[in-house]
This record gives structure tokens, sequence and C-alpha cells, in this order.
């Protein structure tokens, strides 16, 4: 038995859930997501409760795509309920960025703006050295922010670059001078 797909997933008020053929439309405040799910699980929705099964739950491969298909439907809900949010931060002299129109300029010490085109359906805003992105859909959202650490990711020696909020750079200890003795 699949430890994670046993959850019910709870649908908070405001949130329409319709089982398609081969997956799932939600829409919600924060917009709708599609999630398309393995033809090997089932959806049973009762009241605000979905239940996600499969019908071999001996079977590896279905009790893997039993978590997996409860987890996407779940994160749809979530996402259009709540939004998803992943926050970078910016260090470096010189490093800073901004949102002109629909795309992200960043100046990461190149010798020109890096401009990113932001997707439609994620929101991005820049409060000092901190870079907020936020969506509905939680793999675009990741997807979006590791695009754009991938532009400039922190480098071992001073830290400088694009991290995500509370990441840890093991920094490497540079280069040792030694004094020159006397004969």
């Amino acid at each position: 038995m699949s430890r994670l797909g046993k959850l019910v997933i709870i649908i908070p008020s405001g949130v329409q859930v319709e089982k398609q053929p081969n997956g799932v439309v939600v829409k919600g405040p924060k917009g709708e997501l599609i999630e398309t799910l393995p033809r090997e699980v089932m959806l049973t929705q009762e009241g605000n409760q979905i239940t996600v099964t499969v019908p071999h739950p001996g079977q590896r491969h279905e009790r893997a795509l039993w978590g997996l298909a409860r987890q996407l439907v779940a994160n749809a809900v979530k996402g259009v309920h709540e939004g998803f949010v992943k926050k970078l931060e910016i260090s470096g002299i010189g490093y800073k960025a901004q949102v002109e129109g629909k795309d992200l300029v960043l100046n990461l010490g190149f010798s020109h703006p890096v401009r990113y085109a932001v997707p439609s359906t994620i929101t991005i805003t820049v409060e000092k050295n901190v870079i907020s992105v936020a969506g509905a859909s939680k793999q675009l959202v990741g997807q979006t922010a590791a695009e754009i650490r991938g532009l400039k990711p922190p480098e071992p020696y001073k830290g400088k670059g694009i991290r995500y909020a509370g990441e840890l750079v093991r920094r490497k200890a540079g280069k040792v001078v030694k004094s020159v003795g006397t004969k």
C-alpha cells in the first residue's frame, strides 16, 4: 500500500475539481490547472474529498503511480487555492534585478544585462536583493526559479550569485599566502 496514495485530498471552498478521461481540471481563485494522470489511477470524489486508488495495489509500478497521482492532484488543489512561492537571493557587489514589463532584467557582473522572459502564469516581484517567483503550478514555479538561479549560480569562494532563500553554499578556502622564510 502506498502511504502517500492512501491520504484523502480535501477540496477547500472556492475550488472546483472536474474529472476528465485522462486527468483532472482544477479551478480556483488563483487560476486553472490541468493535470494529466496515468491510466492506472482512478479518482473518486465524494463531497469535498477526493480519493485516489489503483486496481492492483500489490504491483510496485502501480503503487508508485498511486502516490505520484495523489500528490499531483493535491498540488494542483493547493496551487489554485493558495499558490506557490519560491524566493531567490542575489548577493554580490553591483548585482541587482528589476522587472521591466514581462521581463526580468538582471545585472550579474556580465558585460550586458541579462533579460529573462517570464512565463505568462508566473508573477515575479523584486524587493532589494530578493526575487519572489509565485504562481499556481508548483512545477512551473520551481522550473522558473531554477532557470533564474542557473543564470549565475553562487560561486564557492565569495558566495556571489543567485541562491534560493535559506540555501547554504559550501565555501572553499581561497589561496593561502605563505611567508618566505630567511636563510
